[in-house]
């Protein structure tokens, strides 16, 4: 088993090219020997039945394994009670829509930690999140992996700590580590091997082998100010914010690891996708 690997969304080269529908977007990306997407519902769960399964038949036919990015407003530690319950709402419509696509993993951002300190903001999400996973087994979405990641903003809940220990409510959390996002709220902390070899470890420590090899992932490189993250870049601007993933593309390897890496370049997420499973061949 090994790395899965492809874009969040749809390139600027796939329109231009004049595809239109995400049900392209399978045999597009097997023409680039891309083997992952991730199907976004920021603004929205907006896809219906019909065409959630035509896509997930199209993946399969050309080897492209789908997951779905929740609605960006979920808050889990919001201190209103009825946008926790809305946040949960929000979590089963995207298992619903991931599930008509024969996907498994749904990937959530936690909410901020605003005027709260950060203890009891996770301790929000925390709650929030055991009914939410309660709520997706009720549902009959057992088998719904959910993803909480890693967050590059400072006011953002979501340390590398702060998402391993959301994961550890349940073994069907995997954590989304977005190297990029760690990257910028660090300012600049991603540097080599080392620093990499550090996130991994903490995963494996806090969840265990297993989840650390078939762990998620999204990578990028962003433009950071001093209270995090700025904006996305593609691996071509210069001069570059980093983070680098040779270093990352390394250790996947040496430790036999199997993630999901989805690549959230600006613009170009394809091709840089298509950099990142050429690094992953040199090792």
């Amino acid at each position: 088993m090994t790395a899965k690997v492809g874009p969040a969304g749809n390139s600027d080269r796939f329109y231009s090219l004049g595809h239109q529908s995400a049900l392209e977007v399978p045999r597009y990306l097997n023409a680039l020997s891309l083997t992952a997407y991730e199907y976004q519902c920021g603004r929205g769960v907006n896809i219906g039945e019909e065409k959630a399964r035509a896509l997930g038949r199209e993946a399969e036919a050309y080897g492209v394994a789908l997951s779905l990015h929740a609605p960006y407003y979920i808050s889990l530690s919001s201190t209103e009670p009825e946008k926790r319950d809305k946040s949960i709402d929000y979590l089963l419509q995207s298992a619903q829509a991931v599930d008509w696509m024969g996907g498994r993993r749904v990937i959530l951002h936690s909410g901020s930690a605003g005027k709260l300190d950060r203890g009891e903001a996770l301790a929000l999400a925390t709650e929030t999140l055991t009914r939410a996973r309660a709520a997706l087994d009720e549902a009959g979405f057992a088998h719904i992996l959910l993803c909480p990641e890693t967050m590059g903003k400072l006011n953002q809940l979501g340390t590398l700590e702060e998402v391993l220990a959301l994961c550890a409510i349940d073994e069907r959390m995997l954590p989304c580590i977005d190297f990029g996002h760690l990257n910028a709220r660090s300012g600049g902390g991603l540097v080599g091997r080392a620093d990499y070899a550090a996130v991994l470890d903490a995963v494996e420590r806090a969840l265990g082998p297993e989840r650390l090899r078939v762990f998620h992932s999204h990578f990028s490189k962003i433009e950071y100010t001093a209270g995090g993250e700025k904006r996305h870049l593609n691996f071509e601007d210069q001069p570059s914010p980093g983070p680098d993933f040779e270093p990352l593309a390394q250790l996947i390897v040496e430790r036999g690891l199997a993630p999901t890496l989805i690549c959230e370049s600006a613009g170009h997420q394809d091709l840089d996708a298509v950099a990142m499973l050429e690094a992953l061949a040199r090792y």
